[in-house]
């Protein structure tokens, strides 16, 4: 096995009660799952995926099969759950699994969860998202930066579990030595720009633990609006032999200050509730695009944040309090 190292943190974020994000970190084998469906269903979903992937039971298969096999079984779990228990109808997850064999990454994906690859001073998105904004994105109707503020940046158009069946992304990645994999809800990527991500990483690079706290303290500085979960491994072509470091899962509680969620408390990996937090709300966090949905209708639906607009309004803000000081320095005099 080539993993050096790893770590992961999970955290509610600032403005929800539930952590509905579940992780494995089992190596070889490495996983995110952010649940989708109202009430607790959403938690029930990523939690029945994790289960699966932990149990690992895929007749002996290896790589891509082993990966795909753990994923449609999940998929079976939750779609059997989903239509027998009417509270829990509709759920799903979005899921992204990393398998190391060797040096070759196998790599499973349904959503908008994502793996990203630090390699040097380089980073590469490795999955695709499965959502709303990204299919406008790739037809010229959204550009990157609008997708980045899109209202509904969140709405997916595949998950685990809310079929009978799923297509899964899957393919494999050839690692070099010191390379850090990261895998993310959409808590993270989000909140944080994909340079800020791969700064963070770069500087804790020898310390992941530090590293996975690091980024989701800046997705709490950025707004906090969803669950952040944050699993990071580093490979490492080492001797026989040598041990691999390992870094348990990461309670926010014990952190530095600017490392932790500030405001309505910290739980690690959905363990807790933050009893001062507001209530959820049912349209925040991961949804799926409704069936017989066209994108292009819900992007009329809602509106459109430039960038330019935004700028201008901070401009307008400015020359504004800079008239008015001004101007009571006048009347002063």
């Amino acid at each position: 096995m080539a993993v050096g190292a790893y770590a992961v943190a999970s955290d509610t974020g600032r403005k929800r009660r539930r952590n509905e994000d579940n992780y494995v970190v089992a190596p070889p084998l490495f996983a995110v799952a952010d649940g989708v469906g109202g009430a607790q269903a959403g938690e029930v979903a990523s939690k029945l995926a994790a289960t699966v992937l932990e149990a690992g039971e895929s007749a002996g298969l290896g790589g891509l099969e082993h990966i795909n096999a753990l994923i449609q079984e999940a998929n079976r779990r939750i779609y059997e759950r989903a239509s027998s228990d009417p509270s829990s109808s509709g759920m799903g997850t979005t899921i992204t699994v990393a398998l190391v064999e060797g040096m070759t990454i196998a790599i499973g994906h349904v959503g908008d969860s994502r793996a990203y690859l630090v390699r040097g001073e380089r980073m590469e998105q490795l999955t695709e998202d499965h959502s709303l904004v990204n299919e406008l994105v790739k037809s010229g109707r959204l550009s990157a930066d609008e997708a980045h503020l899109h209202p509904q940046r969140s709405v997916i158009t595949r998950a685990v579990g809310t079929d009978a069946n799923v297509a899964v992304d899957a393919f494999t990645v050839e690692a070099q030595d010191g390379d850090v994999f990261l895998l993310c809800s959409d808590g993270l990527s989000d909140m944080v720009v994909d340079e800020e991500i791969l700064e963070l990483v770069d500087r804790h690079r020898d310390d992941l633990d530090r590293a996975v706290r690091a980024l989701v303290a800046a997705a709490n500085r950025g707004g906090g609006e969803d669950n952040i979960t944050a699993v990071a491994f580093r490979i490492a072509a080492q001797p026989a032999g040598e041990d691999t470091v390992r870094m348990p899962a990461v309670s926010l509680e014990d952190s530095e200050p600017d490392e932790r969620t500030l405001e309505y408390g910290a739980t690690g990996g959905g363990a807790g509730e933050a009893a001062a937090a507001p209530p959820d709300d049912p349209r925040s966090g991961t949804m799926l695009l409704p069936p017989g949905t066209a994108g292009a209708e819900l992007l009329a639906a809602t509106p459109r944040i430039h960038p330019r607009r935004v700028r201008l309004v901070l401009a307008s803000v400015i020359l504004l309090a800079i008239a008015v000081g001004l101007l009571v320095w006048g009347l002063s005099r």
